[in-house]
C-alpha cells in the first residue's frame, strides 16, 4: 500500500490536508491516515467530513481552537511532578477550550450529531480552569492575587523597595555627597540597591562594595543605612518564590487528579480538528461526498484531479458495472496517466473519509486492495531496466489481485519489442479480467483495441485529441479507441503530402480498414455527443423555466392571500366603525325619547333612521359587490328568510311597507327596497320577534360570566374581548370578569386600554378577594 500511495501521489494529498489542520495532534492523525476497507467506517468518516462542511457553512464563527498540545505536561502531572507556570497556563486554556467546545456541540447536537458524539468526551473542569487562569497570567507570570499570602508578600516587597529608594535618593541628593558620586543615579547589583561612588572617595560613603566598573574608577556601594532594608527585600523575595512554588504544586496536584480525563478530552479535540481539516480541504477543493455503494465499482461524474493547479478538465469514468476492464489508447500526450491517477486518488481519498472533487451522482465502491504501476521506476541499485522494473511490479500485482481489487497499469507492455509487448500486455489483461479485478490500463498498442472490441466485459476508451491545435483536450471518451494521429500531426507540422501518402501505402489493408472504422466511429460519437449536449442544454433550460413559473405561481398565490387578508382586515374595521356609529345613534335616540314630547320623538326617530341609513350606505359603498345570484321576490312576508346581495348577508323580514321591506340582520334593523332582496333556496319562515328572542335566549344560555385571556398576546386578547362583550351584551349580562393573570402586567394594561373607550363598558375595576384579585378585571356593562 505504501508504494501505491507514493505512485498515486496520495502522500501529496495528505500534505495539503495537513496544511489545513490547526494542531499537531491533527497533523499526526493525518500522517498516520490509512484508507479503510470497512464500508461502515468509510460512511461514518464521510458523514463526519460532511458535518464539518456544514459547520463551516452554518456556523463559520464557531471557535474550535484555543487549546494546546499538553500531552507531555499531562504525563508529568500524572507522575505528580510540579508543572511550570507556562505549562499550567496551557492546561488552563485547554480546559477553557474544552468547556466552550463541549457547550457549543451540546447546543447543536441535532445539527451535528456525529461531531457532538465526539465532543461528548470533552471535559468540563470549570473550577480547576478558573483556579489556573486566575493564578497565572499569559506568559507564565504569577498573578498578585493568586493567593492572599502572595499578595501580602508582594505588597511587603514594594513597601521595602520604596523605603530603600527613598533612603538612597536622600543620599544622592545631599549636596555634600555630590562630589563623591560618579553619577547621581540608583542602580542594582546582585539584586541590591547601590550607588556609583568614585574610587578615591570610597571611605566617604560607608557601605558594602558589590561591584566595580571595568576601569576600576567607579565602585558600586550599598550604603550601610539600606543594608538591613535590602536584606528584608531578599527575605521577602525568597518567601515569594516559596509561595509561588506552593501554588504551582497545588495547581499541578489538581491537574494530576484529572489527568486521565484531560487526556481523553485532548484526544477528542485532536479528532475534531482532524475532521475540520478534512472539511477545510473539501471546501478548498470544492469537493463533495460521493455515494458509497456495495461492490468493487466506480462511477465518477466529471471528476477533477485534486493536485492539478487551476481548473482541471473533468473526466467522467465508469468501471465495474457494465465492464471490469478499461483499455485507454491514444498518443502519449493525451493525459492518460492523469486519468489513471485521478481514479486511484479518488478511491484512496474516498476510503480515507475525504471528499472528492466530482459532481453529485458520483458513486464509489470499496476496494480491498489498490495496485498501481505508474511511472519510470528503473532501479540502478538492482541493475533493472525500465521494462524489468515494471514487470517486477506486475508480477507482484498478479500474485495478490482479486475480484475486490483495483489495478491501474500505465503503458502496459512498453519498453520491449512491440509485437511481444502487445502479446504480453494482452495476456496480463486476460489474467486480471479472469480474476474479476477492476483494471484500467493505458497503452498505445493497436492490438489491444481489437482485444477490447471482441472481449465481453472489456471496453475501449481514449483521451480526445484536437488535430487542428495539436493539443489533447483531456476529455475521456469511453467506448471509442484512440488513434495515434501520426499522419495528421505530421501533415500539420509540414511533412510533404507525398511522404505522408507513401507512408499510408505501407499500412496493411486490415490496418487501413480499422483506421477508417475508428475514424467513422469517432465522427459518429462526436455528433452524438453534440446532440446530447444540446439536449442537456434544452433540458436545463426547461427546468429553469419550470422553476421560474413555479416561483411566479407561489408569488401570485402569496399576493392573493395578502390582498384577501388586507381586505378582511379593512372589512372588520369598517364593520366595527359602523357598529359604533349605529350604537351612538341608538343612544341619542333613547336619550331624546326620554326627554322630548311625542312630536319631537318622531323627529328624533327620523333623524336616527337617517343616521343609520348613512352608516348603511357607507358600509355598502365600501363593501365589495357580491355575485348577484338568486330570484328577486315579488312579495315577502314577515319571518321569511331572505338574502341581501349588497351586504352579502342573510336577514329575516320584520314587516312590509309598499316596496320597502324592514329586515333584521343580526342585531340591526333596516329598510331596504324589495328589489334588493333575493330568495333563499330553502327559506326558513319564522316571526321576527321570535327569531330575535331565540338569539337572545341562545346567547344567555351559552355566554359564560368570565373570559380567560391568559397565555394570549395583546392583539389576540383584544379580538376575544370585542366578541365576548358583544355576546355578553346580547345575553343581558350586567357584569363580567376578564381573567388576564398577574405576570408582567402587560396583558392587564392592554385590556384596560381597550375597556376605557369601549362603547358597551360602563366601568371596570380590578377584582377583589374571591374575584381573582389583581389577576382579573370586573367589567360593568351598560
Amino acid at each position: 500500500m505504501e508504494r501505491t500511495i507514493r505512485r498515486l501521489e496520495f502522500d501529496k494529498v495528505l500534505e495539503r490536508l495537513a496544511a489545513c489542520a490547526q494542531s499537531d495532534l491533527a497533523r499526526e492523525k493525518i500522517k498516520a491516515l490509512v484508507p479503510s476497507t470497512d464500508p461502515v467506517l468509510i460512511k461514518r468518516w464521510q458523514a463526519e467530513t460532511t458535518e464539518g462542511r456544514e459547520l463551516l457553512r452554518l456556523d463559520p464563527m464557531a471557535e474550535l481552537s484555543g487549546w494546546h498540545d499538553i500531552r507531555e505536561a499531562l504525563t508529568r502531572a500524572a507522575r505528580f511532578a510540579v508543572l511550570a507556570a507556562e505549562e499550567l497556563f496551557a492546561v488552563g486554556e485547554t480546559l477553557a477550550a474544552s468547556r466552550r467546545i463541549k457547550k457549543f456541540f451540546s447546543e447543536k447536537s441535532d445539527r451535528y450529531p456525529l461531531l457532538s458524539e465526539i465532543a461528548a468526551s470533552l471535559t468540563n473542569q470549570a473550577q480547576l480552569e478558573k483556579n489556573i487562569l486566575q493564578a497565572i497570567l499569559p506568559g507564565g507570570e504569577m498573578a498578585d492575587d493568586a493567593s492572599p499570602q502572595l499578595l501580602q508578600i508582594r505588597r511587603g516587597i514594594l513597601r521595602a523597595q520604596n523605603r530603600i529608594r527613598e533612603r538612597v535618593e536622600s543620599i544622592i541628593r545631599a549636596p555634600e555627597n555630590q562630589k563623591y558620586l560618579q553619577e547621581p543615579i540608583i542602580t542594582i547589583r546582585n539584586d541590591r540597591y547601590v550607588v556609583p561612588v568614585k574610587q578615591e572617595y570610597r571611605s566617604q560613603i560607608p557601605g558594602i562594595v558589590h561591584d566595580q566598573s571595568a576601569s576600576g574608577a567607579t565602585l558600586f556601594v550599598e550604603p550601610m543605612s539600606v543594608v538591613e532594608a535590602n536584606n528584608e527585600v531578599r527575605r521577602l523575595v525568597a518567601a515569594e518564590k516559596q509561595e509561588i512554588q506552593r501554588i504551582l504544586a497545588e495547581l499541578s496536584h489538581g491537574v494530576s487528579a484529572v489527568a486521565e480525563e484531560i487526556s481523553i478530552a485532548l484526544e477528542a479535540l485532536g479528532e475534531l480538528d482532524f475532521i475540520m481539516a478534512k472539511a477545510r480541504y473539501s471546501h478548498k477543493l470544492k469537493a463533495w461526498s460521493p455515494k458509497i455503494i456495495e461492490g468493487a465499482l466506480i462511477d465518477i461524474k466529471k471528476g477533477r484531479h485534486p493536485l492539478l493547479p487551476g481548473d482541471a478538465v473533468p473526466a467522467t469514468i465508469s468501471l465495474g458495472k457494465n465492464f471490469k476492464t478499461l483499455v485507454i489508447t491514444g498518443p502519449n500526450t493525451g493525459g492518460k496517466t492523469v486519468t489513471l491517477k485521478t481514479v486511484g486518488l479518488f478511491t484512496l481519498m474516498t476510503q480515507s473519509g475525504l471528499h472528492i472533487p466530482a459532481e453529485s451522482g458520483t458513486e464509489m465502491g470499496v476496494f480491498k486492495k489498490v495496485f498501481a504501476d505508474i511511472g519510470d521506476e528503473q532501479s540502478i541499485e538492482q541493475s533493472l531496466s525500465t521494462f524489468s522494473s515494471h514487470m517486477t511490479n506486475i508480477v507482484n500485482i498478479l500474485e495478490h489481485a482479486g475480484e475486490d481489487s483495483l489495478v491501474l497499469l500505465d503503458e502496459l507492455g512498453a519498453g520491449t519489442d512491440p509485437t511481444e509487448g502487445a502479446a504480453l500486455a494482452r495476456a496480463i489483461l486476460e489474467e486480471l479480467h479472469g480474476r474479476g479485478a477492476c483494471t484500467i490500463a493505458t497503452t498505445h498498442y493497436s492490438e489491444l483495441k481489437n482485444y477490447a472490441y471482441t472481449t465481453p466485459g472489456v471496453e475501449n476508451a481514449s483521451v480526445e485529441f484536437d488535430v487542428e491545435t495539436l493539443r489533447p483536450t483531456y476529455r475521456l471518451l469511453i467506448g471509442r479507441p484512440g488513434r495515434s494521429n501520426a499522419f495528421e500531426i505530421s501533415a500539420r507540422l509540414g511533412l510533404r503530402p507525398e511522404i505522408v501518402s507513401r507512408a499510408r501505402q505501407f499500412l496493411t489493408t486490415e490496418q487501413v480498414q480499422v483506421a477508417d472504422l475508428i475514424n467513422k466511429l469517432e465522427k459518429t460519437q462526436q455528433a452524438a455527443e453534440k446532440d446530447r449536449e444540446e439536449a442537456e442544454a434544452l433540458r436545463r433550460e426547461s427546468e429553469q423555466l419550470k422553476e421560474k413559473y413555479r416561483k411566479l405561481a407561489e408569488e401570485l398565490r402569496a399576493r392573493k392571500e395578502e390582498i384577501l387578508a388586507k381586505a378582511h382586515e379593512e372589512a372588520r374595521r369598517l364593520v366595527r366603525r359602523a357598529r359604533l356609529e349605529a350604537e351612538e345613534a341608538v343612544k341619542e335616540l333613547r336619550a331624546k325619547l326620554a326627554e322630548e314630547n311625542t312630536r319631537n320623538r318622531e323627529e328624533a326617530i327620523q333623524q336616527a333612521r337617517s343616521k343609520l341609513q348613512q352608516v348603511t350606505d357607507k358600509v355598502a359603498a365600501k363593501a365589495p359587490e357580491p355575485a348577484d345570484t338568486g330570484e328577486i321576490p315579488r312579495q315577502v312576508k314577515p319571518g321569511e328568510e331572505v338574502f341581501l346581495p349588497r351586504y352579502n348577508q342573510k336577514a329575516y323580514v320584520l314587516g312590509v311597507s309598499d316596496d320597502n321591506v324592514q329586515v333584521q340582520v343580526g342585531i340591526m334593523k333596516m329598510f331596504v327596497p324589495i328589489k334588493e332582496l333575493r330568495r333563499v333556496k330553502e327559506p326558513r319562515v319564522t316571526t321576527g320577534e321570535t327569531r330575535v328572542g331565540k338569539v337572545l335566549a341562545d346567547k344567555a344560555r351559552s355566554v359564560a360570566t368570565s373570559l380567560d385571556l391568559r397565555g394570549m398576546t395583546g392583539d389576540e386578547a383584544l379580538l376575544e374581548i370585542e366578541k365576548y362583550l358583544d355576546d355578553a351584551f346580547l345575553a343581558g349580562l350586567n357584569s363580567v370578569i376578564l381573567i388576564h393573570g398577574k405576570g408582567t402586567g402587560a396583558l392587564r394594561a392592554a385590556v384596560h386600554r381597550e375597556l376605557k373607550n369601549h362603547p358597551r363598558v360602563k366601568s371596570f375595576r380590578l377584582g377583589e378577594a374571591g374575584e381573582g384579585g389583581a389577576g382579573a378585571t370586573v367589567v360593568q356593562l351598560k
